[in-house]
């Protein structure tokens, strides 16, 4: 098992993973959440790799016996007044392909992520997690990680 950053061949595995997110989020509240776009692997991929550059910005990945199996995206984000929050590291995504899940690479993905944050010098790091994903919610509890806010969503 091994984590390293992403690199640009890694986009279609990225992608296809990312499209995976995108697929349970929508899932698990169709208003809240876009629905797959017929391009979600390729567009995903495209994504997490354009990011590769930003150097405020990681892409780490975790691999077992030649094949991607997870991978979380994270980065600093700045001082917002919208938010109300100072500067801190900010996990994304966090995705680990279903049969490599319960080996332990979703923990050290996020650990990864933290210890790179922390190396930027970040006070703290935060997530979002949708309401229903209580596997998530479980992990990063495990990790440190406490509630601070609740999103709501009202249609109009």
């Amino acid at each position: 098992m091994t984590i390293r950053p992403a690199i640009p061949a890694d986009a279609p595995a990225l992608g296809a993973l990312g499209a995976q997110l995108i697929r349970v989020h929508h899932t698990f509240d169709q208003q809240r959440f876009f629905a797959p776009p017929p391009d979600a692997e390729d567009g995903y991929g495209w994504f997490l790799t354009s990011q590769l550059n930003d150097e405020d910005v990681t892409v780490l990945v975790a691999e077992q016996d030649g094949t991607i199996v997870g991978y979380v995206y994270a980065g600093v984000e700045p001082h917002s007044w919208k938010e109300l929050r100072e500067t801190c590291g900010f996990v994304h995504d966090l995705i680990v392909a279903p049969e490599a899940r319960g080996h332990g690479f979703g923990e050290l993905l996020l650990e990864a992520a933290i210890a790179w944050l922390e190396g930027k010098g970040m006070p703290r790091v935060m997530l979002w997690t949708a309401e229903p994903n209580e596997a998530a919610q479980r992990l990063f509890a495990r990790r440190g990680f406490r509630r601070t806010m609740v999103e709501m969503t009202r249609e109009i």
